[in-house]
Parts: C-alpha cells; sequence; structure tokens
C-alpha cells in the first residue's frame, strides 16, 4: 500500500510479544476481523508471538448493557495492549438516547488523533503506475464529532444548533502528520481541504494553521521540497472523481476526511478495499474504512480486504514493516489475478475463502 513509514519509531528488538487489543463491534466487524487475525498469524515467527484480547464495545453491546464503551476496554487498551484492531460500529441515524459511537469515544479517549486512509487502486501489470495513489489524513478529535447538540423551540417551530470545534493545536499536530507523511512520498505534494470562503473563522483557522507548519520552529526548511496546494471541500469532491491523480496526500477537518475517504472508495471499487489507522503519539488502531453492512451480516460474503490492509498498516506503524509488506503482498496479488472475490467486487467468493487464499500467500 502506500503507508510506508511509522508515524512514531519504537524499540522493536527487545520486545518479546506482541498483545492486540481486538473489537469487532457489530455487524461484520465480527466477521472480518478473524481475517485480520489469520493475516497476523500467517507471518509467524517473523514478528514477536502474538496475543489477541478480545474486548466488547459497540451499538449492539449497548442495547444489552447501556454502555457502548466499557471503561474496562479502554484500560485495557491503555494498560495492556501494544496496539488494536476496531471492524464496525452500527451507529442508528435516528437519536437513541444515552448512545455514542464508541469509536468516535475511542479516538478521543487514546488521543488518536489521526485517522490515516490510503486509496490506491491495484494494476495488473505490477510494473504499472497506479491510476490511483492518495492519501487522506483526517484531524480525528474535533469538529462537529465533539457531539455538542441543541435543539430549542422557536417563533417558527424547533431549531437545531451544533457547536463545531477547530483548534489550533489539533490542526497543527494533524498538520505536522500531513507535511511529515508529503515529504515520505514520491510526489511530495499536499493539498488543504476546507471551505473557509464561507467558514471563514473555523477552517480559516485549519488552513492558516496547516499552511504555517513550514514556518514552525526547528523545522528549518525541512518542508522545502513539499508542493502546497489547497481545495475547496465541495470541489474537492468534483476533481477527484475527474481526475484523482491530482492528490497525493490530503488532510482534512474532521468531517470533510470522512466524507472525501468514502467517496475515494468508489475509485478503487469498493469500501471493502480501504483500510485505515487511527494513530496517535503512542498508540494505534487499525480499522477498516467500511461500516457495519448489516444488510449482509452473518451471510460470510464481507470483503475481509480492508480489515486485512488494515492490520499491515498498524503492524507497519509499530515497527513490523516486512511483515506488513507480506500481507500487503498477498492481498494485491489475490485482487490482480481476480478468481478470489467477494460479491462487491464481482465474485463469488465467502469471506473466508479470501481470507483463506491471502493466508496461503503470505
Amino acid at each position: 500500500m502506500v503507508f510506508r513509514a511509522p508515524i512514531r519509531s519504537m524499540a522493536t528488538a527487545a520486545r518479546q510479544s506482541l498483545k492486540i487489543g481486538m473489537l469487532p463491534a457489530d455487524g461484520i466487524g465480527r466477521e472480518v476481523l478473524p481475517g485480520a487475525k489469520a493475516a497476523i498469524l500467517a507471518l509467524g515467527s517473523s514478528i514477536p508471538k502474538t496475543e489477541f484480547i478480545d474486548l466488547l464495545a459497540g451499538f449492539e453491546y449497548f442495547t444489552k448493557t447501556g454502555t457502548a464503551l466499557p471503561d474496562e476496554t479502554v484500560q485495557i487498551l491503555k494498560n495492556e495492549c501494544d496496539c488494536a484492531l476496531f471492524g464496525a460500529v452500527s451507529s442508528p441515524s435516528r437519536k437513541v438516547t444515552g448512545y455514542s459511537s464508541p469509536i468516535v469515544a475511542l479516538r478521543k479517549k487514546m488521543d488518536l488523533y489521526a485517522n490515516i486512509r490510503p486509496v490506491k487502486s491495484v494494476s495488473v501489470n505490477p510494473e504499472e503506475k497506479p491510476g490511483v495513489d492518495l492519501v487522506v489524513i483526517r484531524e480525528n478529535t474535533e469538529c462537529l464529532y465533539v457531539k455538542q447538540e441543541t435543539q430549542t423551540v422557536g417563533e417558527h417551530g424547533k431549531e437545531a444548533r451544533a457547536t463545531r470545534l477547530i483548534t489550533e493545536r489539533a490542526s497543527r499536530r494533524i498538520g505536522q502528520l500531513a507535511f511529515k507523511m508529503a515529504l515520505e512520498r514520491p510526489r511530495k505534494h499536499l493539498t488543504v481541504i476546507h471551505k473557509s470562503n464561507v467558514l471563514s473563522i473555523t477552517d480559516g483557522l485549519f488552513r492558516e494553521t496547516v499552511r504555517a507548519v513550514p514556518t514552525l520552529p526547528g523545522v528549518d526548511g525541512k518542508y522545502d521540497d513539499v508542493t502546497v496546494a489547497e481545495q475547496l471541500v465541495d470541489s474537492a469532491v468534483y476533481r477527484l472523481f475527474r481526475e484523482p491523480e491530482i492528490y497525493d496526500v490530503m488532510v482534512a477537518p474532521n468531517l470533510y476526511g470522512d466524507i472525501l475517504s468514502d467517496a475515494a472508495a468508489a475509485l478503487v471499487g469498493s469500501l471493502g478495499l480501504v483500510p485505515s489507522v487511527n494513530a496517535g503519539d503512542s498508540f494505534v488502531m487499525g480499522e477498516p474504512v467500511h461500516g457495519s453492512a448489516p444488510d449482509i451480516a452473518g451471510q460470510d460474503i464481507a470483503n475481509p480486504l480492508a480489515a486485512i490492509r488494515s492490520a499491515a498498516m498498524m503492524l507497519r506503524h509499530i515497527g513490523y514493516g516486512d511483515g506488513a509488506d507480506r500481507i500487503e503482498r498477498a492481498v494485491d496479488s489475490v485482487l490482480r489475478e481476480g478468481k478470489v472475490l467477494t460479491p462487491d467486487l464481482g465474485g463469488k467468493s465467502k469471506t473466508s475463502e479470501v481470507v483463506d487464499e491471502v493466508t496461503k500467500r503470505i
């Protein structure tokens, strides 16, 4: 894939074991996460002995217990796990009293401030340049996702308001990450996504703060080779479909990044192919971009490749780049051959059959 360098360096030589928190949560999350586990286990002795710790979270757990994210889950992640994998969550579109998305809460509680979503097509010829090769870097803790909403009754009926939070601190650190990743990629191109022509204060702060990263103390010209562009979010979506090749690294506030990365998945065939990691300075959690897909849950036809790729991204982040390469090469070869694919990609194979095919190639 495209996520090559760990965001933070970790000493891996002395690690005797690797503890991975597993949060399948809802729907097809319970079907695709075992595929990610199988891919990691297929690496054998090339990574430390791995222990998988099953943890609870999700809307279905909320309907049974009244909580979507138990404190125990958060404490185990913080105190016992080296990294984690999250499956999928069912977040209802209607208001459910007391419910809040566990993945949004996890990002905040673990300070996983960056959601990194690479979108890359697989060429038939491995030597060919992919038609789509971009990364969406999404600020993960703010924007409208602070979930501060009110509803009142005014002169003309109900009035609903939502608070949108953009801070200099969050914008700066996501900007620093975006510049770092752009510098590490061949094209060294960064596009700042915003709507500051309308939201001049909030998006204006995000835009100005990200663009100011090269002037921060201690940078000393490090990002001189990075070309910086900017794009209004609505025209960015249009150009993403018309000319995706113009994009390399895109950095955006939370909501825009969420929409852009889901839209970009259409360029490579399916949400079931697009991985991500939620990353902070001291923890990383892999998460396939797709949702819980209740319409196909339990049928063994969900595409496991995004979850498997998310596992590879997670491993690369904590220093196991060789293992990540092996997983990614196996996934790419399955896609390139095109014989064992789930229905979302036009195939007839089961989830379990795709997992078996990938693990054989690892």
